[in-house]
């Protein structure tokens, strides 16, 4: 009965048009996923939902082809490989890694788009391309190649396979500026002089130099915009390639990805009170002369308080209001459900808990939001920096879990500091702050905290979970 009623409601349709029918389906689907992960209650339902447009997209796309065997055998094993590597990706791959899983894989999209684009061009180059054919090849293997080597480099610092701090070098910007130039000769010589795929290829070439370079000087503070930034471009990467070859699915994917990342990145520097031109060019992550314990700016020694669980645990306990500002530490040590008990242990002793989240907390964005769902942490718990900033002066602990500068008061009071002007977290409005940190330190971006000497401040030092779980102990024994 089904088949008979698909059957009818397919009479007289075309390939074509049942191959725009299912493009059609497969958009709807990739807005319905992305107006899902806008919210962690529905997120997971938003990524079953794209990858369902996904499959709808891939299926069609065979049928625009004129599939042979050979082709379905390659297609067919393609995607068998890019399944298998996606899924045991997300079953194996740690919280703690998916910022970096999130840059390969962005950084493969970018690649593939240059690819396809070039593998177009070599096929139409003897054949006269139309203008719009040859500026879309051109526009995909160039932003799509700077997506690629830019992702490998926010890779590499991210898995901290090198330093996060900005790598610079005399005159770098003129370099970059150089190579921006041969670019621009290129497409010159392309469109207006002559279709040459050897051309081409160094244009390939020297995006890659561009895409490393251009990376290379920004600070590991800044790779949550990065990341952001690097995904709209492949994004649109994408949808040129598809208007390459004259897909509609890509053309439809591509433009969405790259309208939301762009959307995402400005957002995302908005949050840090800093223009996009300053967060590429700005280099913030420079290393700090001194650290905790060590030299102050006039040569003095910085001094802070350290306490142990049992005192702190007493303090949480006879709390009214505590806020938890959970930051990388805490996905580093896996400790988002054992924060999650601390929160129910002082809740069933009558104090009220919040999450302060920091729009740029973590190494990627919403990097916070999907660890404490992954606890199941009620999802009213979390609230974002514009909406709980107020409730800071009257908390009476606010438990910093391996964040650094997003509490970093310097943002608001040191004007020569590479953060000044970045909104973030009012922690040390509080009255009583505890730091959860391994040492003394700076974060990420390796800047140093005046919020850790603070004589409100109590340090405790030691692995994440390890300190929670010590914390849990002493609530419940106080």
């Amino acid at each position: 009965m089904t088949a008979h009623v698909f059957l009818m409601a397919t009479a007289g349709i075309t390939l074509q048009q049942g191959v725009d029918l299912a493009y059609l389906l497969a958009s709807i689907g990739f807005i319905l996923g992305l107006k899902q992960l806008s919210s962690p209650r529905s997120a997971r339902k938003g990524n079953s939902t794209a990858a369902v447009g996904m499959a709808i997209a891939l299926i069609a796309s065979l049928f625009v082809l004129h599939p042979t065997n050979t082709k379905i055998v390659i297609v067919v094993v393609a995607v068998a490989i890019g399944g298998v590597v996606g899924l045991v990706s997300a079953r194996k791959v740690k919280m703690t890694a998916i910022p970096q899983m999130v840059a390969a894989f962005n950084g493969v999209g970018g690649g593939a788009a240059a690819l396809v684009s070039i593998d177009e061009y070599m096929h139409v180059s003897l054949a006269a391309p139309g203008i719009v054919s040859i500026v879309a090849v051109i526009f995909s293997v160039v932003v799509g190649s700077v997506s690629f080597a830019g992702s490998i480099i926010a890779f590499l610092k991210l898995q901290e396979m090198m330093s996060g701090v900005p790598i610079t070098y005399p005159g770098q910007r003129i370099v970059n500026g150089g190579l921006v130039v041969v670019i621009l000769g290129l497409v010159v010589y392309l469109i207006g002089v002559h279709a040459s795929v050897a051309a081409l290829a160094i244009m390939l070439v020297v995006s890659i130099l561009l895409g490393l370079g251009f990376v290379l000087p920004i600070g590991g503070a800044d790779m949550p915009v990065v990341i952001s930034m690097l995904n709209a471009f492949t994004g649109v990467a994408v949808a040129a390639s598809g208007f390459a070859i004259g897909n509609t699915g890509l053309i439809v994917g591509g433009t969405l990805v790259g309208a939301s990342g762009t959307l995402l990145t400005k957002m995302m520097s908005d949050s840090m009170g800093r223009s996009l031109t300053n967060v590429l060019f700005a280099a913030v992550g420079k290393p700090v002369a001194s650290e905790g314990g060590g030299a102050g700016d006039a040569g003095e020694v910085k001094s802070y308080r350290s306490g142990n669980p049992e005192d702190i645990g007493v303090l949480l306990a006879y709390s009214q209001k505590v806020i938890i500002v959970p930051g990388y530490g805490l996905a580093v040590a896996q400790a988002q459900h054992v924060a999650k008990e601390l929160a129910t242990t002082l809740e069933a002793r009558g104090v009220e808990v919040t999450y302060a989240i920091h729009p740029v907390a973590g190494r990627m964005p919403g990097h916070m939001n999907v660890l404490l769902a992954e606890a199941d942490v009620p999802y009213d718990q979390l609230k974002e920096m514009d909406l709980v900033n107020d409730d800071f002066q009257s908390t009476d602990v606010v438990l910093v879990v391996g964040a650094n500068d997003v509490v970093n008061p310097a943002a608001r009071e040191v004007k020569d500091s590479p953060i000044y002007g970045m909104p973030i977290l009012n922690a040390d409005q509080a009255k009583n702050i505890v730091f959860l940190k391994r040492s003394m330190r700076p974060g990420f971006a390796g800047i140093d905290n005046p919020l850790m000497y603070d004589p409100k401040t109590i340090m405790l030092f030691g692995d994440a979970k390890d300190s929670l779980t010590k914390l849990v102990a002493a609530v419940k024994g106080a």
